[in-house]
């Protein structure tokens, strides 16, 4: 039975902006695979997660007590290839956000034509009250309980939400301690020295920046001549912000956990930068006025880069948006019933599946260098992720042409096709 005639199929749909992560992509994927007609088996096969990891971590923390927290990872898909996906650290975490980031990580992997599935992974935890020592003993407890599902030709995390390349290091470690003998290729964000990639700490914000420039080529825009906003100033969003500054746009707004800041002449980012290196925040920040979340999101802007946290534009405050395109840096940063009322306002949203797939793009790289124990130059990283980037937007446009649709439901109904495709000619394996 195609899709389109299952009876949980509802063509016409407003979500509440409280839907949560899973909810949100699903929605999406409904509508896509309405109109690839996606056999009823497929749909079941392609939603669902291939296998969910729930663990325990029991750790003696600093003061001498056992605590106990709880460690996911999702392995959404692997019919491309081994499952790839960030980890991260927060105390909001729950298993539907896992299950919507693992799913969105397929997607993005399909996209881009690499071979890999898509994975996802979380602790339940407060990193900001936690010392060094007790967020490493999390890690290598949570990497011991994962050795089942961790391996490079099997499932290969990546730094994500409060994680960074020492938490990579401690993974590739304990891993490696399990294994007896090394091995880089398990993990990637690794530190230069240990086998990371020249390239991989900008990649997310360095493909953002592409697909923006691709968007005002088909648009007929000019850098020159256009104002951004970018929500966020963690390593995405500043990075975003800093090389569209470099390509001619004004930056007339940022924002980070702190507030965000406004100058309709553009703002000096890289004092920006420098300001917050020095004081680990934007607070305070004098080139600029201080505005709100909200504020700054509905600005009047040419481009407006979500690079920050989920749900931020929803049906409250779509009506607002005054930006012509929307690269979102950020995963699910706009709300599944906001799509509608962006859509018929005539506002070109490259969708997350796309635009900050250059993070994954690079990642790939490392795992491949890390395989063939041969590492690229600089340049050689940038040029091909470029070339990736460039052609993976080209043939999210192309689709999103095809159907008659937005880039968004052109995106995901590239990636559901390739790997609908690629299951079919694999078999089902009983």
């Amino acid at each position: 039975m195609p899709f389109s005639q299952h009876p949980d199929y509802k063509e016409n749909f407003l979500p509440s902006d409280s839907e949560n992560p899973f909810d949100s992509m699903r929605k999406r994927f409904d509508v896509a695979a309405q109109m690839l007609q996606l056999d009823q088996g497929l749909y079941e096969y392609l939603i669902h997660p291939v296998k969910q990891v729930v663990v325990s971590i029991p750790i003696v923390m600093d003061t001498g007590e056992i605590k106990v927290f709880e460690g996911y990872r999702v392995i959404h898909n692997d019919v491309l290839g081994p499952s790839k996906g960030g980890i991260r650290y927060a105390p909001e975490v729950t298993i539907d956000e896992v299950k919507a980031l693992a799913a969105w990580m397929t997607w993005k992997s399909a996209i881009m034509n690499i071979p890999f599935g898509g994975a996802k992974g979380g602790v339940k935890c407060d990193p900001s009250s936690l010392t060094p020592v007790m967020i490493e003993k999390i890690t290598r407890r949570y990497t011991a309980a994962m050795m089942d599902v961790f391996g490079p030709d099997k499932d290969v995390p990546a730094p994500d939400m409060n994680t960074n390349e020492q938490v990579m290091a401690w993974i590739m470690d304990t891993y490696s301690m399990h294994s007896r003998k090394t091995e880089p290729a398990v993990v990637t964000g690794k530190p230069l020295f240990l086998g990371g990639s020249l390239g991989r700490k900008e990649a997310t914000g360095a493909g953002v920046t592409i697909c923006t420039i691709e968007a005002m080529k088909k648009l007929k825009m000019k850098p020159k001549n256009s104002k951004v906003v970018v929500q966020g100033f963690g390593n995405v969003g500043s990075v975003s912000a800093q090389l569209l500054s470099q390509k001619g746009c004004s930056v007339i707004g940022i924002s980070d956990i702190h507030g965000a800041y406004f100058n309709k002449r553009g703002i000096d980012i890289q004092k920006a930068l420098e300001y917050s290196a020095k004081n680990k925040s934007l607070k305070g920040f004098k080139g600029a006025e201080n505005i709100t979340n909200g504020e700054l999101l509905e600005l009047d802007c040419d481009v407006l880069v979500p690079a920050a946290l989920e749900l931020q534009i929803t049906t409250k405050n779509a009506n607002r948006i005054k930006a012509k395109v929307i690269i979102e840096g950020a995963n699910g940063p706009t709300g599944s019933g906001a799509d509608k009322i962006l859509a018929e306002k005539g506002v070109t949203v490259v969708p997350d599946i796309l635009a900050n797939a250059g993070g994954v793009t690079v990642s790939y790289f490392e795992w491949v260098q890390n395989r063939l124990g041969y590492y690229w130059t600089a340049d050689r990283v940038n040029e091909r992720l470029t070339d990736m980037m460039t052609s993976g937007f080209e043939r999210v446009w192309a689709m999103a042409d095809t159907y008659k649709t937005t880039l968004r439901i052109g995106a995901y109904v590239l990636a559901i096709d390739k790997v609908a495709k690629t299951l079919k000619m694999r078999g089902i394996y009983a």
